[in-house]
């Protein structure tokens, strides 16, 4: 319940025109998000599953172009490949439902940190070209999104 699904009391208070003030479900207090973090979390999600596509078995060719390591056993590939997919569709489903916690965010602001922290790190010491981190710059500019949300007025 209180997670938009059918009968849950998300999806009551919508219906009954609650406010936009945050919803407590349980211990769980989902706040409403502005136009323009929908819209991020929109972009991201279409980011993150194009992304997850590179990361499959056969798109080697393709992290090879945005300077990542092509070589990699399918295995780990893929198991990559689903996290950034499964991401994906959690910032799609939280920009359609129009709020979020705030840990949920907090964890797509770290994790998107952290991504671009990696890129970079590996690029200082040689092992990655430099368009590898420049093309990672769109997860630091979502990370800087998420956390003007968080530490904003949300």
């Amino acid at each position: 319940a209180g997670l938009g699904l059918p009968g849950s009391a998300w999806n009551s208070r919508r219906r009954a025109g609650g406010s936009n003030a945050p919803l407590a479900t349980g211990n769980l207090v989902m706040i409403p998000l502005p136009p323009w973090m929908r819209t991020a979390l929109y972009a991201t999600a279409v980011m993150n599953v194009l992304a997850a596509a590179s990361f499959l078995p056969a798109g080697a060719p393709v992290r090879a172009l945005v300077g990542l390591p092509e070589d990699g056993h399918p295995l780990y590939v893929a198991t990559v490949a689903m996290f950034i997919f499964l991401f994906g569709l959690a910032y799609l489903w939280t920009a359609i439902v129009g709020r979020s916690d705030r840990l949920f965010i907090a964890l797509a602001a770290g994790g998107k940190f952290s991504f671009f922290a990696t890129l970079v790190c590996f690029w200082w010491i040689g092992s990655l070209p430099l368009r590898a981190p420049v093309l990672g710059s769109a997860d630091l500019f979502f990370s800087v999104l998420f956390a003007i949300w968080l530490f904003g007025d949300a």
